[in-house]
């Protein structure tokens, strides 16, 4: 698919003179071979306050992406069941609520209950499929997933899920180090903030990963080989 940048969520914030500095990236974006999906932080304490402004649910919830994780959620279903029809693995990262002050970035956190580094209801995992406690902001510093993901034969990942200026980013960048090939769903990522969430998928999608829509990624998903889905069944 022939990389299309007036497609883009970003396309309000960045400049003709910003795309002509990035030309030297532009290319033909894809679903790479063998995926696994690596869904980040999808966890309870993201959706707090219900489907309102995040400035809103931000004043009790610190930490809540209010309506953009709401937003972000039935493509984000619609991911996961292709993915699981296809045969394709669907890893999870979270953490636990007391990491004994090790934290992902410099936000400053109050008493947690572990409650809240649950997965979200309507996107949880199923029976077998792995979930990454991290600590950091990538899933795979310091954590098994690497292992995992040689172990499954991954050689490429879709990821989705939050914060994209953050863990999602975090995790992208490193995923790109250790070789794989990255697929980020703009549908099915969030942030508090739209702006980071913009310029951070602009960003990460010329240097990093292919930026797709969900439509794109769940055709490729469902234009798998049967052997594939089989596997699933």
């Amino acid at each position: 698919m022939v990389d299309k940048f007036e497609d883009y969520c970003w396309k309000d914030v960045v400049d003709d003179e910003i795309l002509e500095i990035y030309e030297a990236y532009r290319r033909e974006v894809f679903v790479g071979p063998r995926p696994a999906v690596l869904a980040i932080d999808l966890y309870k304490k993201a959706y707090q306050g219900g489907n309102k402004p995040v400035r809103e649910v931000n004043r009790q919830f610190s930490g809540s992406c209010g309506e953009n994780a709401w937003k972000a959620m039935e493509p984000t279903q619609k991911l996961f069941a292709a993915a699981r029809r296809a045969g394709v693995p669907v890893i999870y990262t979270t953490r636990h609520a007391d990491t004994a002050g090790v934290h992902s970035t410099n936000r400053r956190m109050g008493r947690e209950t572990e409650n809240l580094y649950e997965i979200q209801p309507g996107l949880e995992p199923e029976p077998g499929e792995l979930v990454i406690y991290k600590e950091r902001a990538s899933g795979f510093f310091g954590t098994p997933l690497i292992a995992h993901l040689r172990r499954l034969r991954v050689e490429s990942l879709i990821i989705c899920g939050e914060s994209t200026s953050g863990c999602v980013r975090a995790s992208t960048v490193d995923a790109y180090s250790y070789g794989f090939h990255n697929t980020l769903v703009e549908e099915c990522t969030y942030d508090r903030s739209m702006l980071s969430h913009k310029v951070n998928l602009f960003d990460l999608h010329h240097k990093y990963a292919d930026v797709m829509h969900v439509a794109d990624v769940l055709a490729h998903l469902d234009a798998l080989p049967a052997a594939a889905r089989r596997a699933a069944e």
